[in-house]
């Protein structure tokens, strides 16, 4: 870049950063399956990836209750961690390649700050960042615990306002409609991942596309570029 302006770069991470979805499918079996339910199929489960759990539960189950919607969202998350434990995160969900290398060409830039916006809770984000090793990658860290879900964009002008960064200097790298209907609604460029858990044709609100990792930091040299 030609310029010293501070950019941010936010990262979903279930289907963008890491491949989950194993663990996500497994616990989501066993909590319907504690309730007596049929659990949902792989690709209902896969849509609804990144909405909050308390979000996506009444849309896998509308002919539960609130009752059992708590106790799925519950279930899911005592058998998600149970699930992980029992492989380790860097096992249980895999970083996508080429990941690790952008992570690390980003963050050895001074002008570029990294961050995170996930539906994942405090505690799920926290086992995947050390089963990684990638403590202090991201400066902003916003889960579902203090949010509402996405695709509202409160996760992006919170780490907005943490950083201090402006919305024309940011982008949301997502694998989800919510991500990249997140980003348009808090002004800020949407980079939509090809190889994630929604298939291109849903990422319409998405500014840029990209089919692998190798093609996110020329990407955003060129954003940036033009930017200058």
């Amino acid at each position: 870049m030609s310029d010293d302006r501070l950019r941010l770069v936010v990262f979903d991470v279930d289907g963008t950063l890491v491949d989950s979805q194993a663990d996500i499918l497994g616990a989501m079996t066993l909590a319907f399956e504690a309730e007596g339910l049929a659990p949902p199929d792989r690709a209902s489960v896969l849509s609804h990836v990144g909405l909050s759990l308390e979000v996506m539960m009444p849309l896998l189950a509308p002919q539960a209750g609130v009752t059992t919607h708590r106790r799925l969202v519950d279930g899911y998350k005592d058998a998600y961690v149970a699930l992980r434990a029992a492989q380790g995160a860097a096992q249980s969900s895999p970083l996508y390649p080429g990941a690790r290398d952008a992570l690390d060409r980003l963050r050895a830039r001074d002008e570029v700050l990294l961050g995170v916006a996930t539906g994942k809770s405090r505690r799920g984000l926290d086992k995947l960042i050390e089963g990684h090793g990638l403590e202090g990658y991201f400066i902003t860290q916003q889960v579902s615990d203090f949010h509402p879900s996405k695709p509202h964009p409160a996760m992006l002008e919170t780490a907005l306002s943490e950083t201090g960064i402006d919305a024309p200097d940011a982008v949301m790298i997502g694998d989800t409609s919510f991500d990249m209907e997140m980003a348009a609604s808090a002004g800020i460029t949407g980079i939509g991942v090809g190889w994630g858990y929604h298939p291109a044709e849903r990422l319409a609100s998405a500014t840029h596309l990209i089919a692998d990792f190798t093609a996110l930091v020329p990407l955003l040299e060129e954003i940036w570029k033009e930017e200058t």
